[in-house]
């Protein structure tokens, strides 16, 4: 998922067939803005999700099979942001990629492992907060039996990744003296027609794969522990208290993650579909939702900075972490009277 538009996803400046009809008046995107923006999110990014891997990292092994799915999410967080400069790089150069190939592919390819990997652990966390909660399986939330979840995790993520690396690639355009790092399924097939329901496939695919059916994974699981904490509130027990206060973080997480990323494969999803003439579109519309694409693109990326603070604000135990590894908690302390 790229922050600035490339010419398959909405390109501003590079012609596609529905360019051609419409005259489009000046566009109104502020690319200073979204380069901003992106560097503001890559700092917080790169200092919070480094903090909470260090935290997780830090604490004992007997305590750290539970906060592991929270270091990998930190983790992917990470590696999500890292090729932001490049991007606002990109953006600021009015889309001039200068890097080359290899890192064009290799960018896009951690763009989407990153994003594969998110969805897939915090609907592992979801799953596993359902056996702990309804079924009370605590058998099946041992340290090897995350370790074998992650593992898949990563794994499967980086095999729906390899698109990125086969078909992304840097491409010339003369007429604007610029090189694109874009899709490219000219070895494949040299029918536009072709090309776009590959195009189509693959974005279909990845809104499909890597949040629409997750998401409902998650909606499910929460469905029925919403329905079994309902039944079984006045008999609760104090013991269980850190179970729930990890649920209450863990839901937060999943619902934040939902409200950032849905906007974004909406619009690359309507515009998957628009670019296969199933409906009629306007230049207006598709005006608009070229213009759409870099801002949900943004509140997408805001998604990977906020997970920690929603940590720190919704865990005091984990705060209380962060703050012991910062050296701050003698100073985030009360004064205790002579």
């Amino acid at each position: 998922m790229e922050p600035t538009e490339t010419p398959n996803e909405y390109d501003y400046d590079k012609e596609t067939e529905n360019d051609t009809i419409c005259d489009y008046p000046m566009r109104t995107v502020s690319r200073p803005l979204i380069s901003v923006l992106l560097m503001l999110i890559f700092i917080l990014s790169l200092f919070g999700n480094s903090v909470v891997i260090s935290t997780v990292w830090r604490v004992q092994r007997k305590q750290r099979a539970a906060l592991l799915y929270i270091g990998n999410l930190a983790l992917a967080d990470l590696a999500l942001t890292v090729s932001l400069p490049l991007w606002v790089l990109y953006t600021a150069m009015d889309n001039h990629w200068p890097f080359g190939v290899a890192l064009c592919k290799i960018i896009s390819y951690m763009d989407h492992l990153s994003m594969y990997a998110s969805v897939f652990l915090l609907t592992c966390m979801s799953f596993d907060r359902y056996l702990a909660i309804v079924h009370s399986l605590s058998l099946l939330c041992t340290g090897s039996h995350n370790h074998a979840s992650i593992a898949a995790v990563w794994m499967l993520s980086g095999l729906l990744s390899t698109p990125a690396l086969v078909f992304r690639t840097t491409l010339d355009d003369p007429s604007s003296n610029r090189t694109f790092c874009m899709l490219d399924f000219s070895f494949v097939t040299t029918s536009e027609h072709q090309a776009s329901l590959l195009y189509a496939g693959l974005s279909l695919s990845l809104s499909t794969l890597g949040f629409l059916l997750p998401l409902l994974a998650m909606v499910v699981c929460y469905g029925l522990i919403g329905s079994t904490v309902i039944r079984h509130f006045n008999t609760c027990r104090k013991g269980d208290q850190r179970k729930w206060q990890l649920l209450k973080v863990v839901t937060t997480v999943v619902v934040v993650f939902a409200v950032c990323w849905i906007p974004h494969h909406v619009v690359r999803t309507v515009g998957a579909l628009s670019d296969l003439n199933l409906f009629p579109v306007t230049c207006d519309f598709w005006s608009s939702l070229k213009l759409a694409y870099p801002y949900t693109a943004c509140l997408a990326y805001i998604n990977s900075c906020l997970n920690p603070f929603l940590y720190a604000f919704l865990d005091l135990r984990f705060r209380s972490r962060c703050l012991h590894l910062l050296q701050l908690k003698k100073y985030c302390q009360k004064p205790t009277r002579v």
